[in-house]
């Protein structure tokens, strides 16, 4: 449980015992995470995008560095509304996984620049139901299709991703049907609030330099 990790971060960075550092375990291989995404999707006016990566805290503060992003929300997605709750989906029983709700503007960026972002930077795709240092199936690496374009887009993105060898290891990312269901107001904006937060800089901040270095054109330096 997440909790139980940052404390324990927390206190090991504040007697100065911090000795470990963030690590994708399936690095990608550089030329193959250059497999340029789907080419454009029919999309106009506002889109909406869901996908599961491990804690939303770090998944929502990267994605609202995008540009062409308008907006995002960290959330519950694959259960039920009754038990779309931290409490509840930390018990690992609900089928929910914590995910991020993004708006955007396909003028600006593309869903496929979008799933370029996510397999490359936003999270490790080759970890089964668990992203360091959280483990359990609500941590798991999913995407949600808002519509059967963005289904077909996904699958053979993936499909691409392990033709090419990307990763070191197979991606694991599963494409599930479920409604998005806004997490508690504590949640939001997390990583914008606490930018300090030793969960914050230990596992979150090196994915957002990932993808600052890899996208230069992409980052918006402000929210």
């Amino acid at each position: 449980m997440r909790a139980a990790v940052w404390i324990a971060v927390g206190l090991a960075a504040a007697a100065g015992t911090l000795a470990f550092a963030p690590r994708n375990e399936a690095a990608p291989v550089t030329s193959a995470v250059r497999i340029a995404p789907p080419q454009a999707i029919a999309e106009k006016g506002p889109q909406v995008a869901v996908f599961a990566g491990g804690c939303f805290w770090g998944m929502e503060g990267l994605f609202e560095h995008v540009r062409g992003v308008t907006g995002v929300v960290s959330g519950y997605a694959g259960g039920a509304s009754s038990t779309a709750t931290y409490d509840q989906v930390s018990d690992e029983t609900t089928g929910h996984a914590e995910s991020v709700r993004i708006s955007y503007d396909p003028s600006r960026i593309s869903y496929g620049q979008l799933l370029q972002i996510y397999f490359y930077a936003a999270h490790d795709p080759t970890q089964l139901n668990r992203q360091t240092p959280d483990t359990g199936p609500s941590y798991r690496s999913a995407i949600f299709p808002q519509s059967a374009q963005q289904r077909a887009t996904a699958a053979a993105y993936i499909a691409a991703l392990n033709k090419a060898g990307a990763f070191r290891k197979p991606v694991v990312t599963r494409i599930e049907n479920g409604a998005f269901f806004p997490a508690e107001r504590y949640h939001q904006d997390f990583m914008r609030r606490n930018p300090q937060h030793p969960y914050i800089t230990t596992w979150d901040m090196p994915k957002l330099a990932r993808f600052k270095a890899a996208f230069p054109a992409s980052y918006a330096a402000t929210y």
